[in-house]
């Protein structure tokens, strides 16, 4: 429970993020056997990357919700840098579409060179962990969204989502902070598509903030961070 005068805790939850290893299916195609042989490594420690392996992935299933794991570097380089996190304000998880769940230490730095955050990436979807001794700054753990959202205690999830109800994005974060610390707000980290059914029944509200075409997520993100902070009198 908040206690008086304590300002509220957000939790931010990127769901069915595209971020994954190499599926076995296509580690012998060219296109990734050549990418894996250029950065010295096997196919299954690598990235899935739409950008590299476009032709590969052609006939994976899914295909469309597959292979941009430059939406969870984007979208943690917003909430990491932003005032709420930087007052102790801020709560993320990465849960990916594999059911597995990314979690982050606050103090984390995240490299803003998209090729060193793959690295770091790579190794900990090998290790389950980074740095792979000491303390860890972030930790994996295979585990489904409603699994997550217990054991955070978020039993109040709001969703956004392109067909929910429509409603301006200072109300979601008002709602958000009014709910919290019990409140989760989940935002999809996958380029097409929509979240599975099993995701939309843990939802409590489904809120859809814009009418034209769809937000990147890091622009969600941003947007949402920035308005709760203003709220919270951090900027």
């Amino acid at each position: 429970m908040q206690r008086s005068g304590e300002k509220p805790r957000v939790k931010l939850v990127l769901a069915e993020a595209a971020l994954e290893t190499v599926p076995r299916e296509i580690w012998g195609h060219p296109a990734v056997y050549k990418s894996a042989r250029r950065r010295g490594k096997p196919p299954s420690s690598i990235l899935l990357d739409r950008s590299i392996h476009h032709q590969a992935m052609k006939k994976l299933p899914g295909a469309e919700k597959r292979g941009r794991p430059d939406i969870v570097h984007f979208s943690l380089l917003e909430a990491l840098s932003s005032p709420l996190n930087r007052e102790g304000l801020l709560e993320v998880y990465v849960h990916t579409l594999n059911d597995y769940v990314v979690f982050v230490d606050p103090s984390t730095r995240l490299p803003r060179n998209y090729n060193r955050f793959t690295g770091l990436m790579e190794q900990l979807l090998e290790l389950g962990r980074v740095p792979p001794k000491g303390k860890p700054l972030l930790w994996l753990k295979p585990m489904k969204l409603e699994r997550l959202l217990e054991e955070v205690g978020a039993s109040y999830v709001i969703l956004l989502s392109e067909d929910g109800e429509p409603r301006r994005l200072r109300e979601v974060a008002e709602e958000a902070l009014e709910k919290a610390p019990r409140a989760a707000v989940v935002v999809g980290a996958f380029p097409h598509g929509d979240f599975t059914e099993e995701t939309k029944r843990l939802a409590t509200r489904i809120y859809s903030i814009y009418r034209g075409k769809p937000l990147d997520t890091w622009t969600v993100v941003s947007h949402f961070l920035a308005l709760a902070a203003d709220m919270l009198n951090l900027i």
